[in-house]
């Protein structure tokens, strides 16, 4: 993580880290002012992203007059709720942003508060992540935690086959070693790779590598990577769509079980992974490798997205709800989530060396280089439009992987529709 993450979200190139504790001042001010404070601060499934108990514990260690109370919401309804309170005027203190296309929406409406000044004030050259919540100049939002993905591997399966890990890969290298690597029948199938169901998988890697715009209507800059992912399936070298899709097959249980080689995935997998391993319920000896890049490619890129946390403009403790979000973003705030394997948005020598020491993290060059890509490209771009065209592209893509539609058709039905629907 040495200064190269993250360059294609954030300008910064070198890492000066800067340890002081950042929010260790306006804490004090915070609570000098009120007394005991109880911030509410908006979140999904607490109980299974152990992300926001490590940060809460922390921030409450430092700021031992401030108490956190979660506002617990499911995952699956996390924008769709925030958007009804905002709406409703809700006072929720702190609001995780848990997408930047979330986030793009509440700050246009005016719903989050202005923290322009705090991001101005505090030294942010090494927070992955911030131009993502650049609005004109503005910011509404600062990043904690910066996922991207990379391609996770099964070590014991490469051996097995004889075949060298997955070092710096094309696509097509990619595709190959999957069929070489897949084996077995029915139930004891071992696939060479899984690729899960989302639209990313495919179309945000694709416009990440080739400079295309998911926003433009033009996607024929997909082609190349739909036509490899199609071939996987119809090779039987990856688990079909349809099964994936009607099995509401897992991720997690396809590379945890051995069922799979390979995996891209996102960095947000390291600390589930590191828990089953903990608790006994995979031992898989697994690794880390770069996304593979499309042919001639000097440099890695892949794609990602930051989370933050913003103050909403109804807070009833705003001062408090400031001082949380700087100290998400620091210093503390970044150790305390990469002791439990989530990747952090602030980055420095330190917090990268503390990250893979942990227990069960590999200690190869080659996991540690797949840290260090030259680009990381946001998932989906920051627009009014974005939303809509997500839903678009997402209904074609399983028009696709299902065979419903041929990549050529399908990719030109995108287009139609971005067109006629969202123009």
């Amino acid at each position: 993580m040495q200064g190269r993450l993250g360059q294609g979200l954030v300008s910064a190139a070198a890492l000066a880290l800067v340890l002081a504790a950042c929010g260790g001042d306006n804490g004090d001010s915070a609570s000098s002012d009120g007394g005991d404070v109880t911030l509410s601060v908006s979140v999904w499934n607490i109980e299974g992203t152990p992300e926001f108990r490590a940060l809460f514990d922390a921030f409450e260690e430092a700021h031992p007059n401030i108490t956190i109370k979660p506002v617990d919401i499911l995952a699956d309804d996390y924008d769709d709720k925030i958007t009804a309170m905002l709406a409703g005027g809700d006072d929720t203190d702190v609001l995780t942003m848990k997408n930047v296309i979330g986030y793009s929406r509440y700050a246009n409406r005016g719903q989050l508060m202005d923290i322009t000044d705090m991001a101005d004030s505090i030294d942010t050259s090494n927070l992955a992540g911030l131009d993502a919540y650049d609005i004109d100049g503005q910011y509404y939002a600062l990043p904690y935690r910066q996922d991207f993905w990379l391609l996770y591997y099964n070590k014991g399966l490469f051996d097995e086959a004889g075949l060298d890990y997955p070092d710096h890969l094309t696509w097509d290298e990619y595709a190959d070693l999957a069929a070489e690597l897949t084996q077995g029948e029915g139930g004891d199938k071992v696939y060479g790779t899984y690729h899960h169901t989302w639209r990313s998988v495919i179309q945000a890697i694709s416009a990440a590598q080739t400079g295309g715009d998911q926003l433009s209507g033009d996607y024929s800059f997909f082609a190349d990577q739909y036509d490899m992912a199609v071939g996987l399936q119809e090779s039987g070298a990856t688990l079909d769509f349809g099964t994936a899709t009607s099995q509401q097959t897992g991720y997690q249980s396809m590379f945890e079980t051995e069922a799979t080689a390979m995996l891209p995935m996102g960095t947000w997998y390291i600390a589930a992974l590191l828990a089953a391993a903990e608790s006994g319920d995979t031992d898989v000896d697994w690794g880390l490798a770069p996304m593979p890049q499309v042919p001639g490619s000097d440099d890695v890129v892949s794609f990602g997205s930051p989370t933050a946390f913003a103050v909403n403009e109804n807070a009833k403790n705003a001062d408090a709800a400031k001082t949380f979000v700087e100290f998400a973003a620091s210093a503390e705030g970044a150790k305390a989530i990469a002791a439990i394997g989530v990747v952090p948005a602030l980055q420095s020598s330190e917090i990268t060396d503390a990250y893979f020491a942990l227990d069960g993290m590999p200690e190869d060059e080659l996991s540690k280089t797949a840290f260090e890509p030259d680009s990381v490209v946001l998932e989906m771009p920051v627009s009014e439009t974005a939303s809509d065209i997500d839903t678009i592209l997402n209904e074609e893509h399983q028009l696709i992987m299902v065979g419903d539609k041929s990549v050529e058709d399908g990719l030109k039905t995108m287009g139609e529709r971005v067109e006629n629907e969202v123009r």
